[in-house]
């Protein structure tokens, strides 16, 4: 099988070794590329670093439709796209196809945020002293960006880091997960048709490198990427943050996803679609989501009704090959990754909890969980278990689940059920999160919108716009001896 080359300064560039990459359901080679060389690494820095002045000064015009060209392209490859997401993440390619829908509305926001992207007036004579002055304050790439992308999201949380970059006129470096650099890889085709000499931007506005992870200082250290744009695992999060501490990070880091079952969510209405939608996004990527429902706080009069619509709903969900179209849970990303599940279950059964549905792991893939009765102690409420395994409380009122909520380290967002309008606003005054999700779950996330977390869920925020605030910092002029 040939390697898929990588893209250094915007040029296909191969490196010295293999890599090869399986697919995790059956172990099967699904392609192979090679890892960027310390040369390489260095060519892509440079290149980046060098054309920044030069990128910054792009026409809107240009940035705009190179953007809207891979937000074309990537609809036209759509299926091509979905099936390599599925061969190296094992999502199922229902949920592949959604994430190749929503990286081509990433693109297409991005370039329409570019056309828009002009900064403001100040009237500045609100004060005498000041009369006859205005302000133009404007927004400029701070430098060059890092980004470095997780597995479970392989195109779309690349174009989260890409997207916005390009929109604002900064060089971009990409490290992809070394589990899922080949969809990455794919995009930079797209990237390398909107680049010279095919297209209009600068050569070394862009480059894609696989590394191991153990490499990955080599960039974050590196002075000239000034920003680093980072989604993963909150260690690994936290210890960037404490290595550079004079760049400019962003953290979309880990989550506990919480729903909430409200008192007035009473009806069989009501309680059969909560059940559905908390069943199918506890599940829909193996619980590999930072934003999947892991804890289910329920109102006590409604537990035993809600209980046993979402047993009933998580049994209906399909297991098995993520190729197929009829599949809505496939495997975890490795084993090692469902052992780890596996062993957490374990500890919160051996600690009092029941499982109400499970069963025994197979290789990559575990079973859609369960739990109630588990002590809060646990793992599997107390981290991000990052499996599917759902852990569903009864509480006393609408006011303990939201404190039940707050009791994590991770705040990225809650879904609260409710038709009330005064409990929704006291959940987005209370609860301790980046976002709130009325009337469905917690795993709900528009691309345009700002999205990350508080607490140990990250700093920052991703949503197009709110990357390209974070790329840049305002910049202002003052003019005088304006008659306004």
């Amino acid at each position: 099988m040939k390697a898929t080359p990588f893209y250094v300064a915007g040029t296909q560039a191969s490196g010295d070794d293999v890599v090869l990459v399986s697919h995790p359901y059956d172990g099967r080679e699904v392609g192979r590329t090679s890892h960027a060389t310390a040369d390489q690494v260095e060519r892509a820095v440079a290149a980046a670093h060098d054309v920044a002045a030069t990128a910054a000064a792009l026409p809107a015009h240009v940035r705009a439709a190179a953007l809207d060209h891979v937000s074309r392209r990537l609809a036209e490859r759509a299926e091509e796209f979905a099936r390599l997401i599925t061969a190296e993440s094992g999502k199922p390619v229902k949920w592949a196809r959604i994430e190749v829908t929503r990286a081509v509305s990433t693109f297409r926001w991005a370039a329409e945020e570019a056309r828009r992207f002009s900064g403001e007036l100040q009237r500045l004579d609100t004060d005498p002293a000041a009369t006859g002055r205005i302000a133009l304050v404007r927004r400029v790439p701070r430098g060059p960006v890092l980004g470095i992308t997780p597995f479970n999201f392989p195109l779309n949380l690349v174009a989260h880091k890409v997207a916005p970059a390009l929109a604002v006129g900064a060089p971009i470096v990409v490290k992809p997960a070394p589990a899922t650099p080949l969809t990455a890889l794919l995009l930079g085709e797209l990237l390398a048709e909107v680049t010279e000499p095919r297209g209009g931007l600068p050569a070394g506005l862009f480059s894609v490198l696989p590394l191991p992870n153990d490499r990955a200082a080599e960039l974050t250290g590196d002075p000239r990427l000034p920003v680093v744009s980072f989604t993963g695992s909150g260690p690994v999060g936290a210890a960037i943050r404490r290595a550079v501490p004079d760049k400019h990070v962003t953290l979309e880091l880990g989550g506990n996803g919480a729903a909430v079952i409200c008192g007035d969510w009473a009806s069989d209405t009501d309680l059969d679609w909560a059940a559905q939608r908390i069943a199918t996004f506890a599940n829909y990527q193996a619980g590999q989501s930072c934003i999947a429902v892991q804890r289910v706080f329920v109102h006590e009069r409604l537990y035993d009704g809600f209980l046993s619509r979402l047993v009933g709903a998580v049994k209906a969900l399909r297991v098995g090959d993520p190729s197929d179209d009829a599949t809505d849970v496939g495997p975890l990303i490795s084993e090692t990754a469902a052992v780890r599940v596996e062993g957490w279950v374990e500890e919160a059964l051996a600690a009092g909890g029941a499982a109400v549905l499970g069963g025994p792991r197979t290789g990559s893939s575990y079973p859609p969980t369960v739990l109630t009765g588990v002590p809060g102690a646990a793992k599997v409420w107390t981290e991000e278990v990052f499996g599917p395994v759902l852990v569903v409380a009864p509480v006393a009122d609408d006011q303990a689940a939201f404190a039940a909520v707050n009791d994590s380290a991770y705040g990225l967002q809650a879904g609260v059920f409710t038709h009330s309008l005064q409990t929704a606003f006291t959940a987005h005054r209370t609860l301790q999160v980046g976002g709130v999700i009325v009337g469905d779950v917690p795993s709900y996330r528009a691309d345009q919108m700002p999205y990350g977390g508080v607490k140990g869920s990250g700093v920052g925020r991703e949503g197009v716009r709110s990357a390209m605030d974070d790329y840049t910092e305002p910049r202002v002029m003052v003019l005088t001896g304006i008659d306004l």
